[in-house]
């Protein structure tokens, strides 16, 4: 009802009706789920509701306590001043380079070994798959030696020509080494339709050497041959 200078009048229903949808999207149901409950005599669309948005609730609460979880051990380690830039990865990659640096520490410094812990990271934080990479990666101490000096012999090449005579042989012994489930991975993010023009090697000066570079276009190559014959 409606008074005649306009203003319109409220009256104890509409008081009742604007506090349930007060309460529903405290709770949080969107306006239109709100609309459906209050359309219900019935209640059976609310119970529905509130069902799928607990749900949701208890998902975001495992969520927030597995973030919480991995705050706790960064906030440890920076508290030691252990805390490096790439340490905020998913508890999965956490452990794998925990323990691959362990069964390497012993060993020789490799600059290329630091590039591959940062292009790690920066797969962890954008992957989404079923499997976490992490868990498809080896993970026993002869594995991580064994790239390790993978890395110590590109590692050797920083100055060397493309033609480099162990330029092939070190790309076919890096291919080895990589699982059949990361190269599933790859070739679903794309590897076969990688570009290995000019778009790819314009990303690698300034960071890999020529042989370097070499290496990493054939690897790829032959990641996708093996990829298409699988």
């Amino acid at each position: 009802m409606r008074r005649a200078n306009g203003y319109r009048v409220y009256g104890l229903r509409d008081a009742i009706v604007l506090a349930r949808i007060r309460r529903l999207t405290e709770l949080g149901l969107s306006l239109d789920e709100v609309g459906d409950v209050l359309a219900d005599d019935q209640g059976r669309e609310l119970h529905e509701i509130l069902l799928a948005l607990d749900e949701d609730l208890a998902v975001q609460e495992q969520r927030i306590r597995e973030r919480r979880g991995r705050l706790a051990v960064l906030i440890e380690s920076a508290e030691r001043g252990e805390l490096e830039a790439d340490d905020a990865v998913s508890e999965d990659m956490r452990r794998f380079l925990s323990k691959r640096d362990s069964a390497i520490r012993v060993l020789p410094e490799s600059e290329m070994a630091e590039r591959e812990r940062e292009l790690l990271a920066l797969m962890d934080s954008t992957g989404g798959g079923d499997r976490p990479l992490a868990a498809m990666l080896p993970v026993t101490p002869e594995d991580a030696v064994r790239g390790h000096e993978l890395h110590l012999r590109l590692d050797e090449l920083a100055d060397a020509a493309v033609d480099d005579p162990r330029v092939e042989a070190l790309a076919a012994a890096i291919v080895e080494g990589v699982p059949a489930e990361v190269v599933a991975a790859l070739e679903a993010e794309g590897l076969r339709d990688l570009d290995m023009g000019d778009s790819f090697s314009a990303a690698l000066p300034g960071s890999v050497g020529p042989a370097q570079a070499e290496v990493l276009r054939q690897v790829i190559r032959m990641l996708a041959a093996r990829s298409a014959t699988s």
